[in-house]
């Protein structure tokens, strides 16, 4: 098993996450994204969307995070609790992914990540939806009530969360008022230290680009506008 993994890129540091959690043993190959390696037609032959990370299973190839995490369980853990059967406790795991995917993941990266390697302006707008996103985790987390994000036990939805949390971490926004999110990340970290260590590398990374963005002006195609004048 190879995984094509970028070393600060949340989605990837999730899906080792679940892979470190499960004992699965897989070659790490990282994809320089600062000289464009997932730009290239090579790439594009494993992922069309020219997305990281991308799973290599003897051949099968599967893009998209939630969907390596998801498969990871089913063929090799069937019986983890990381993935749990039970089709009501499996349907909030999936509906966490979801959310990432489309809200949390989604309002937190364009804030923090956006800014720091394309032309992108962090604005009151995009600080709203910042807010929202925990808002709205935050009320999640409360009415079930449980210690994670979709059980008392973690799940594979909290990967995802979690990485995506870090980015805020690494630009020193405070999400201290978020109390239940505050609570369920510092969980994390004290019970799964080797796990948040993962993160931790790729947050150290992201607030040194934080201070010092990288030029990606040599990049040929990128999917977004890169910054211009970076010193």
């Amino acid at each position: 098993m190879k995984l094509y993994s970028v070393s600060d890129g949340p989605p990837s540091l999730a899906v080792r996450q679940a892979l470190q959690f499960l004992n699965i043993p897989f070659e790490l190959i990282n994809v320089d994204f600062g000289a464009g390696d997932h730009m290239t037609d090579e790439y594009a032959q494993k992922n069309p969307q020219k997305e990281i990370p991308v799973l290599d299973d003897n051949g099968f190839l599967l893009g998209e995070s939630n969907a390596i995490l998801q498969y990871i369980c089913d063929k090799y853990k069937p019986d983890s609790e990381l993935y749990p059967k039970d089709p009501q406790v499996r349907s909030i795991v999936n509906h966490r992914l979801c959310f990432n995917l489309s809200t949390y993941y989604k309002y937190i990266s364009e804030y923090t990540m956006a800014p720091i390697f394309f032309d992108y302006q962090r604005t009151p707008l995009g600080l709203k939806k910042v807010h929202i996103a925990l808002d709205v985790f935050n009320t999640y987390l409360t009415k079930l009530g449980k210690k994670y994000a979709a059980a008392d036990n973690l799940t594979i939805a909290d990967f995802p969360l979690i990485t995506a949390t870090m980015c805020l971490e690494a630009i020193a926004f405070d999400f201290s008022s978020y109390k239940m999110v505050s609570k369920w990340y510092a969980t994390f970290k004290s019970e799964y230290p080797k796990l948040w260590e993962i993160a931790a590398v790729g947050m150290n990374e992201i607030t040194a680009f934080e201070k010092n963005p990288p030029d990606l002006s040599h990049m040929e195609h990128p999917i977004h506008p890169v910054r211009k004048n970076v010193k």
